[in-house]
């Protein structure tokens, strides 16, 4: 057993029973999606009572649509501009690589913003906004999904924290 399973393990056997069952299923359900630390992120969700799974869901899927798609068969062929430079010669992995990469800066900043909530110093304007977990019926869970800009680079489904985008 490796330190880490040896600290999820403890931490497991501390909690009461129904607790215990939600932590072993939040980190199979991490696991699934591919997160490197799945431990990591159940604990967190519980012990914080933060929306890891949420958080980790919306932004997995933004690296694999926003960012990812780039990469798909036929993506850059819907670009005028980029079909003019595969025309003249451009290397195809080369854009797809700039896609991506300003794929990646336009969803950060996004998040961003998103986190910010809204700046009323910088507006002028009295109005915010939040992104919230809902159930599985589409209500408000009550949790805000903070911090995504801190971890987007972390959940790249590649495993390499987007190292490929700036090579």
């Amino acid at each position: 057993m490796d330190d880490v399973e040896a600290a999820w393990q403890s931490w497991l056997s501390g909690l009461v029973p129904s607790k215990r069952a939600a932590a072993e299923s939040l980190r199979t359900q991490f696991e699934a999606l591919g997160a490197a630390d799945a431990s990591n992120w159940a604990r967190s969700e519980l012990d914080e009572n933060q929306p890891q799974l949420a958080r980790f869901v919306l932004l997995r899927s933004l690296w694999r649509g926003a960012i990812d798609g780039w990469a798909s068969q036929g993506a850059l062929d819907q670009v005028a501009a980029a079909r003019r430079l595969l025309d003249a010669g451009a290397d195809r992995d080369e854009l797809v690589l700039l896609a991506r990469a300003v794929a990646y800066e336009a969803v950060f900043g996004v998040v961003d913003e998103l986190d910010c909530g809204g700046d009323v110093n910088v507006s002028g304007v009295d109005v915010g906004w939040a992104v919230m977990e809902s159930g599985e019926d589409g209500s408000p869970t009550g949790r805000r999904l903070s911090g995504l800009h801190e971890d987007l680079l972390m959940v790249d489904p590649t495993g390499r924290d987007g190292a490929d985008l700036w090579r």
